[in-house]
């Protein structure tokens, strides 16, 4: 159903929000034991945007509770404060972009794609009507201010791609932290920033409020092998390695879950979909909330699965500016697994 759908939300928040699944009680436990019980916490990278959606929805569609699992979903602004969550250990799991475990194995930290959610980044380089005339590519970004949702972020580690591909050494863009909805859409219109990265539903927002034009498009397969040369699996649920290898069933049943939710929305409307988030998601309307929705489908795997050569892409895309990657030899096998999604369906 979702090929022929895809021809074709909120200002993040600094305060940390929790929505649990089911009644909190005690949040003293570290989560999922080697049984498979007790809590797990997961930290999103913004519980409302788009591209993190099967979080929410997995947990709207009670496919957590049939799994016999009491999980906590919180929100942080922007992926690179999620993953300071997840190795202080104040979370068990990170809803987030993959390309963090690549940048944490160099770092000495072990960290693994449990369930990849995508296969393509979703993001969306957008520039300001007033800034239009000027920036007509990456080409154009010397000199000029682009925002990202936080610095050392994804959305950080793509700006910066784009602008060296195109021949714009990083030293020449200035990366602005602006987040996400509200704030990035703000920035724009205050010429805080010239141009940026961002997701649905702040993509969709500006383009309909004309306040802004789409540069460069990664939410679908297409737009991905044009600007990135290849799948960038992105979303996904990522994990310490250590954790998931003393609680695998716990991480057997969190696959399982978000396996399910990932073919419900291969097998629903944008309109069905939105129905099932909460309310105050649409902010910019049902219909517009539908449409943000129905754009960045494609980045969406169905079954969880790393998408073949993605992790390669990433590797290139991280090697090509971060000084930490370029002389560094990365084990790409030990950054995600498929051992729990390869029978989750």
């Amino acid at each position: 159903m979702r090929s022929s759908l895809r021809t074709t939300a909120a200002a993040a928040t600094a305060v940390l929000a929790l929505c649990s699944l089911t009644a909190c009680g005690d949040s003293s436990g570290s989560g999922g034991g080697k049984d498979g019980g007790g809590k797990v916490k997961i930290m999103v990278g913004g519980l409302d945007k788009v591209i993190y959606l099967p979080a929410m929805l997995t947990q709207k569609l009670g496919y957590f509770q049939q799994e016999g699992l009491d999980v906590q979903l919180l929100t942080e602004p922007a992926g690179v404060q999620a993953t300071t969550s997840l190795i202080s250990g104040d979370v068990q799991g990170v809803v987030g972009f993959y390309d963090h475990t690549l940048d944490l194995q160099v770092k000495g930290k072990q960290v693994e794609s449990v369930v990849q959610l995508s296969h393509t980044s979703g993001e969306v380089e957008v520039v300001s009507a007033k800034a239009a005339g000027d920036i007509a590519s990456p080409k154009d970004f010397a000199g000029k201010k682009l925002g990202v949702t936080g610095l050392g972020s994804s959305t950080d580690f793509l700006t910066k791609y784009l602008a060296v591909k195109s021949g714009v050494p990083v030293e020449k863009i200035t990366p602005v932290a602006v987040g996400a909805g509200q704030t990035f859409i703000s920035a724009l219109q205050q010429n805080s920033i010239q141009a940026g990265m961002t997701t649905d539903p702040t993509v969709t927002a500006i383009l309909d409020k004309k306040i802004g034009e789409v540069l460069v498009d990664m939410r679908t397969p297409e737009g991905s092998e044009k600007a990135l040369g290849g799948p960038y699996p992105s979303s996904s649920l990522y994990m310490n390695t250590d954790w998931v290898n003393g609680h695998k069933a716990t991480v057997r049943k969190l696959a399982r879950a978000f396996v399910k939710t990932l073919k419900w929305m291969d097998a629903h409307s944008p309109e069905e979909i939105a129905a099932k988030m909460p309310a105050d998601y649409a902010q910019g309307g049902k219909d517009l909330y539908a449409k943000s929705i129905e754009a960045t489908l494609p980045m969406f795997t169905t079954d969880g699965v790393m998408p073949e050569n993605g992790p390669e892409t990433v590797e290139r895309v991280l090697k090509a500016f971060n000084p930490n990657l370029k002389n560094t030899k990365v084990d790409l096998a030990k950054t995600y697994t498929t051992e729990f999604v390869k029978n989750a369906g």
